[in-house]
């Protein structure tokens, strides 16, 4: 029987699934990847990435290819009765240390096309139309049996394989589904209409909070309808979205995705197995579109597991640190099922019948979430909060903080006027900021003035301390080596 040897297999090669593959190719990991279908989404599916993600997307060259591709959109408004009635976007606004203040409208789509030629120029390339049979644990890690009889040595599994996950039920891991019956469809098409449209998102106020107008790249719009029903018509549901923006006229000079959904909400019992398989994206959890969090939550537990995955088979990093993939992104999973099932629900019950307002103060609440900015793996403290982006002067020319940022290492940054110099392991890279213009990076921000601070590949803060109790802090960090 022929056998593979690899680093990591990952079964599924949706967006969650390629970006572990891609983060894993960047880290020097060998993958196969696994997945049934026959190439890369082509329509539908997600349709925007939060700022979170745009700065993630920064740290592992996948950002200039990406961004000119979609449409920017940081405002919502609401409207009832043909009258515009109120359009806000403090909650972007106010974001500290972001640098692109909006979500990027842009479907699933290009990621996966971006991720998977990517990865076909890594020689990664996905083994599709090909199915999992067996997966067992053994003291190298786990053998996965193929449909095609071959078998596959690697030292870890991620199941990247959707909210049908076979791995999850391969391993009996419990995923109980809560089912809070609301029924949406959602069409992508081509408009003809007078509405005065412009790129945001769009509530309308009728006798419920039912449709969502969503501004989509290119010349595409989308629609997001509640309908509640288990049968219903392309036509009822074009019918629904004429209502909500009468007086105007509206109609799809093209439709090029038509789908409808069932709301359901899961949360897995369990994130990872024995250290060897873990979870990620939908095969961990499921909820509502609403606040578009699921590609970026899943984006998220790519970007947090592969690194500690390469430390751990580069630099021999302990058992804890993989453990933390579970501690930190089952917690920030839940959130997201909180936020997003609080709006799912906004948009049918309304003590006083103002759902689009009720929806929107929701999303303002729960801003943190949304624009991912607000996730962070510690309950108070600077330590498990993303590193802030800031412009930096570079002898005589601008770049930024997360230019700098490396996610195949740690970075030591070092804000002070006092050179400093200091040996550290190969893993991680030391970046020294000063107020003054004769030093390499200089800045006047003043977030971390007179403070050392460690950040993690997926650039949140490990840890810190004063510039005067550096030298005890750098004696104290925990080496692989």
């Amino acid at each position: 029987m022929n056998t593979m040897y690899t680093d990591i297999t990952i079964i599924g090669a949706g967006p969650v699934g390629l970006m572990c593959g891609y983060l894993a190719a960047r880290s020097g990991l060998n993958t196969v990847i696994i997945d049934k279908s026959a190439g890369p989404l082509m329509v539908g599916r997600a349709d925007a990435l939060n700022a979170r993600t745009l700065q993630l997307l920064e740290l592992v060259d996948l950002f200039d290819d990406l961004y000119p591709l979609g449409k920017t959109c940081n405002t919502s408004s609401i409207w009832a009765n043909g009258e515009f009635v109120s359009r806000q976007s403090s909650w972007w606004e106010a974001l500290e240390g972001c640098y692109h203040r909006h979500f990027l409208m842009l479907g699933q789509s290009y990621i996966e096309q971006l991720l998977d030629k990517k990865l076909t120029q890594y020689d990664h390339a996905v083994r599709r139309l090909t199915s999992v049979q067996d997966i067992t644990l053994n003291e190298q890690g786990c053998i996965t049996t193929l449909d095609s009889g071959e078998q596959v040595q690697s030292r870890f599994v991620i199941g990247a394989d959707g909210s049908h996950s076979f791995v999850r039920r391969h391993f009996d891991i419990p995923f109980d589904i809560i089912r809070p019956k609301i029924t949406w469809a959602v069409i992508d098409g081509v408009l003809e209409t007078d509405f005065p449209k412009v790129p945001e998102i769009i509530v309308f106020q009728t006798d419920t909070s039912d449709v969502a107008w969503i501004p989509r790249e290119g010349d595409l719009d989308r629609f997001y309808i509640r309908m509640d029903t288990d049968e219903f018509t392309q036509a009822e549901v074009i019918t629904k979205i004429r209502r909500a923006v009468t007086p105007h006229s509206l109609t799809f000079k093209d439709i090029i995705w038509y789908s409808q959904f069932t709301v359901k909400e899961s949360i897995a019992e369990k994130f990872s197995l024995e250290d060897r398989v873990f979870l990620a994206g939908d095969a961990a959890h499921i909820h509502s579109v609403n606040g578009g969090q699921g590609l970026n939550t899943g984006l998220a537990d790519a970007f947090n597991l592969i690194w500690k995955l390469s430390m751990q088979l580069q630099q021999a990093a302990p058992a804890s640190l993989l453990q933390s993939y579970q501690n930190e992104r089952q917690p920030i999973a839940a959130s997201v099922i909180e936020s997003s099932g609080e709006l799912v629900r906004s948009t049918k019950y309304s003590k006083h019948g103002t759902h689009a307002q009720d929806y929107v103060s929701i999303v303002e609440k729960r801003a943190g979430n949304i624009t991912g900015m607000g996730i962070r793996y510690s309950e108070s403290g600077l330590d498990g909060t993303r590193i802030f982006d800031f412009e930096l002067h570079n002898q005589g020319s601008l770049t930024r903080l997360y230019h700098l940022l490396n996610y195949n290492h740690y970075t030591l940054l070092i804000f002070s006027d006092n050179d400093i110099q200091i040996e550290l392991p190969s893993y991680i890279q030391c970046i020294q900021v000063s107020k003054k213009d004769s030093y390499k990076y200089c800045s006047d921000q003043g977030y971390y003035h007179d403070q050392a601070i460690l950040v993690r590949p997926d650039a949140y803060i490990e840890s810190h301390c004063s510039i005067n109790e550096i030298n005890n802090f750098i004696n104290s960090l925990w080496m692989y080596e």
